[in-house]
């Protein structure tokens, strides 16, 4: 029996790895070496969110259910170690020959509803935009549903955002542009050391001490500690922006992917306003979009961490709920990523990254959304 285990997660192992290479040369052949480099960056990240369990979801769930701080002072590190080579590289990349653009959107009534609406919706469907990936990627069936659902609210939203984009909204702020890099750089620590203090008094208050951290027992096969997650996704985010030219991103792929399917069968997309001025996209293969050969990557890079930890094995047997809230979880995902310009990731990380203040303001109404997301969680008896 154990044979016949190990054996199947080689399969998957050597399945997925085929499948990257492919999908590399198949990237390579569409745009370049850049995109290729982009797809293994995309499975780095995969590997590297499904060994350290790093999920934005469960550590901002775990603050207002257990007190307990962790998982956000891991996510505070990710963002400083990215800033202090973002920042100089937004600032001067360009005069050094490496340009290099951030994330700095304008934030209004339609942003805040959408990163609000997103909050609730990764409690109930159980990740967020990477976490909704590297989860499908590990073998969740439950997550295909909610990555499905994410699809379509995504695209949904794109038929509406020209109406979304005529409410108000306060002008794109750049903390580089503003304070230079080093300044924004002591402004994001300083901001997010309070909040890490915070954090820490939150958890001796409720248990009197601090939890020691989950130690890495193997690179290779996992689990890996939050802190070590924290530092490969640092990695993910620099190496994207030499790569690609700006932060990382997910969800605008989970739109041009239900934008494209609902093109090939016919509906008239191509006249929205959010698609007309980018018809190339949906004409063009879907291996020359950055962020979805990057997304990818993330799916199949999970997979091999799974199959590494041998914990590769799909369940197929799903009950109502799980099914009912992983369809709304998306679909809240999917709509509000559109409005609030991305999740997690695009949104709340890629504008910190930035120096953007909508990435701040996204962070205010994302978790205020996470906090009703999490009562529902509660009353619906999902834990």
């Amino acid at each position: 029996m154990a044979i016949s285990v190990r054996r199947s997660q080689g399969a998957v192992i050597g399945i997925a790895a085929t499948l990257m290479a492919l999908l590399a040369l198949g990237a390579y052949g569409e745009a370049g070496p850049r995109q290729a480099a982009a797809v293994l960056i995309g499975g780095l990240a995969g590997l590297s969110l499904y060994h350290a369990s790093f999920g934005f979801t469960s550590a901002w769930r775990r603050i207002v259910t257990e007190r307990r701080g962790g998982g956000l002072r891991a996510q505070f590190v990710l963002i400083l170690l990215t800033s202090a080579v973002s920042f100089p590289l937004i600032a001067w990349g360009g005069a050094l020959g490496w340009p290099v653009g951030g994330f700095v959107f304008p934030f209004g009534i339609a942003a805040a509803i959408g990163a609000f609406m997103f909050g609730i919706g990764m409690q109930l469907g159980g990740g967020c935009g990477s976490g909704t990936l590297f989860t499908a990627g590990g073998g969740s069936t439950r997550m295909m549903i909610t990555l499905a659902a994410f699809v379509l609210g995504s695209v949904a939203a794109t038929a509406h955002l020209h109406l979304w984009g005529r409410l108000p909204k306060l002008p794109p702020v750049s903390l580089i542009r503003e304070l230079g890099p080093q300044g924004a750089f002591l402004a994001t620590a300083v901001v997010l050391g309070f909040l890490a203090i915070a954090t820490v008094r939150i958890e001796k208050r409720a248990h009197g001490g601090i939890a020691a951290p989950p130690r890495t027992r193997s690179f290779l096969t996992g689990p890996w500690s939050p802190m070590l997650g924290a530092v490969m996704l640092a990695v993910v985010g620099i190496a994207t922006f030499v790569v690609v030219g700006r932060p990382w991103g997910i969800t605008s792929a989970f739109a041009l992917w239900g934008a494209k399917f609902f093109h090939a069968f016919g509906v008239p997309v191509d006249t929205w306003p959010y698609w007309s001025w980018q018809l190339g996209a949906l004409e063009n293969s879907v291996l020359r979009d950055t962020t979805s050969v990057m997304d990818f990557g993330v799916i199949l890079g999970a997979m091999v961490a799974a199959a590494l930890a041998g914990r590769f094995a799909p369940v197929w047997q799903l009950g109502k709920r799980d099914i009912l809230t992983a369809l709304a979880g998306g679909l809240l995902m999917g709509y509000g990523a559109r409005l609030a310009y991305g999740c997690n990731i695009g949104a709340y990380l890629g504008g910190l990254v930035s120096g953007s203040l909508h990435g701040w303001l996204w962070l205010v109404f994302g978790f205020l959304g996470s906090l009703v997301g999490t009562r529902l969680r509660l009353r619906l008896g999902m834990g």
